[in-house]
């Protein structure tokens, strides 16, 4: 048998531990690097509204980071505590009864508004599962997340076809940002232990990042859907 000589194994062993800092320290300054441009580009948003009493910089002569930020947090929280009670909803439809009105503004503000309800309200309809379904062909699978029973109209024409559907999307990797809706038979889904996040993961890092699993019993057709939202 050939000795590796040791000249190629010194520099083996060098790029591995190269890859493995790499590894630790790369996650670690991106999420650093994310979080301060992000402060600096709320800073750099607010700070100039703000009063020169009432900011710290006028009194320190170095840079507060995130106080900008910090102002934007509380302002924003003032005006939903406002917006929840009847003078401030009024205001609110007021402003909203304008802009509903106003050209071009009304088509982006209403996108807009429906985007963020969808994503940031508290009773969103988020996924609450993960599963499999034979997708795009038989004997290949592909991870899906599970929204729900389907609802409405939908529900009233596929149960006038004796099938009972449920909601699911199938994002794409590595960034499931965009995908495919689908409605599929409820037996020919399989319910994932796995949570949403760690689904998440599983296709971002294209199948690299695998989650801790147990085996607790035999994977199961779907036979009950999470509600889809209603938490008390």
């Amino acid at each position: 048998m050939t000795e590796i000589p040791k000249g190629e194994n010194f520099a083996t062993r060098l790029r591995n531990n190269f890859l493995t800092g790499l590894i630790i320290c790369a996650p670690i300054a991106i999420t650093i690097w994310l979080t301060w441009t992000f402060i600096h580009w709320a800073d750099s948003w607010v700070k100039p509204y703000i009063p020169a009493r009432y900011n710290p910089e006028s009194y320190l002569k170095f840079a507060v980071p995130g106080f900008g930020l910090l102002i934007a947090v509380v302002f924003i929280t003032i005006i939903g505590f406002f917006g929840k009670n009847l003078i401030g909803r009024s205001i609110v439809d007021f402003g909203e009864s304008i802009l509903n009105r106003t050209p071009l503004v009304r088509t982006i503000y209403s996108s807009l508004k429906q985007i963020f309800e969808t994503v940031l309200k508290e009773r969103s309809n988020s996924f609450k599962k993960v599963g499999l379904i034979q997708y795009p062909s038989p004997g290949l699978w592909s991870l899906v997340f599970i929204a729900g029973d389907v609802k409405g109209e939908l529900a009233s024409r596929f149960n006038a076809m004796g099938e009972e559907m449920v909601t699911v999307f199938l994002p794409p990797t590595p960034v499931p940002t965009a995908g495919f809706l689908l409605f599929v038979p409820r037996e020919k889904v399989i319910v994932l232990d796995m949570s949403p996040e760690e689904g998440a993961k599983l296709l971002i890092s294209g199948g690299l990042v695998t989650p801790d699993f147990v085996e607790k019993h035999a994977p199961e057709a779907l036979t009950e859907v999470p509600e889809r939202i209603d938490n008390d």
